[in-house]
């Protein structure tokens, strides 16, 4: 898209382009969690959805429609057919509550080494618009004393979570709640407080939680945080429910009583601050060495037999 980009891949969120023509911008964004389709195939494929919708929204568009690239492995096992039909079902499902139709798609069949199957993995891109090219939303920090939300609920979600993963090497558990209502509702927020020039910023909460969203916009913005999760157990910090996000707000009266009028539960949480990202009690670490982590540690995994 050469000059015609507005938020490009790897900024977090959705990559965003503009229309030339007409002043919009299009955004699109792809996702999906293996780790949730392998204990929920049906609700990991319609948590794809609502996580690639809900990066569209938190660039200020409004997410239209989908494709998919639908990755199983041997169909000729009887549980992985389970999966894959299963997946199409929460696909489904999903795509009809959400108003976001499937306009195309692919299949890939048989991955799989050595008789395993690969996780299904049920890729959804996401296509939505804005209406004004000049509010793409960006999706880290851009002003030190700026506030911060929390919107939607926080629950002791961590099936399929990272944490899990991380700490007990499992991928096991039960998928978090699904709530549709709540998740349009959290883009509606998003959207129109974008127009109302509310927000600064804005980030969903997914894999890793509050902690590695915050930590996220941290490293790619440059900027730190004080926060408070208001929790009372660390560990919530990254849990994995659904339908949240982060929001960076000036006006916090004004942002306060929008989201109350939508029915989105809003809590501010901290402010952005200079060099350290410092989380209750659990998390103090320096942004240069949050930044190395975040755009090195791949690097470095790579070359390490070079």
């Amino acid at each position: 898209m050469q000059t015609n980009t507005i938020k490009a891949p790897g900024s977090l969120d959705a990559s965003v382009v503009r229309i030339r023509e007409n002043g919009k911008a299009i955004a699109m964004s792809s996702d999906c969690n293996p780790r949730y389709n392998y204990i929920d195939p049906k609700g990991g494929a319609a948590a794809a959805v609502m996580e690639s919708g809900r990066n569209v929204a938190m660039s200020g568009a409004r997410p239209l429609a989908i494709t998919d690239c639908l990755n199983y492995g041997n169909p000729e096992n009887p549980e992985v057919m389970w999966q894959f039909a299963k997946g199409c079902e929460g696909i489904k499902e999903a795509c009809l509550a959400l108003n976001t139709p499937v306009v195309s798609g692919n299949v890939s069949l048989y991955n799989e080494t050595e008789g395993v199957g690969v996780f299904p993995t049920p890729s959804i891109a996401m296509v939505g618009l804005n209406d004004d090219a000049n509010r793409v939303l960006p999706s880290s920090f851009q002003k030190e004393g700026n506030f911060l939300y929390l919107l939607g609920d926080t629950d002791d979600e961590f099936g399929g979570s990272l944490y899990l993963k991380v700490f007990a090497n499992a991928v096991a558990g039960e998928l978090p709640k699904i709530d549709y209502k709540k998740e349009l509702k959290l883009w509606e927020l998003v959207i129109e407080a974008n127009k109302k020039s509310l927000l600064l910023s804005a980030k969903d909460v997914n894999v890793g939680g509050v902690a590695l969203t915050l930590a996220k916009m941290s490293a790619l913005s440059g900027f730190g945080t004080v926060a408070n999760s208001t929790f009372g157990d660390a560990k919530l910090l990254f849990s994995e429910s659904f339908s949240r996000a982060i929001v960076e707000v000036e006006d916090t009266k004004a942002f306060e009583d929008f989201a109350r009028n939508i029915g989105v539960k809003a809590v501010k949480i901290g402010i952005v601050s200079t060099d350290k990202l410092t989380i209750d009690s659990a998390i103090n670490i320096d942004v240069k060495k949050l930044q190395d982590l975040y755009f090195n540690s791949f690097k470095r995994l790579i070359e390490q037999d070079l």
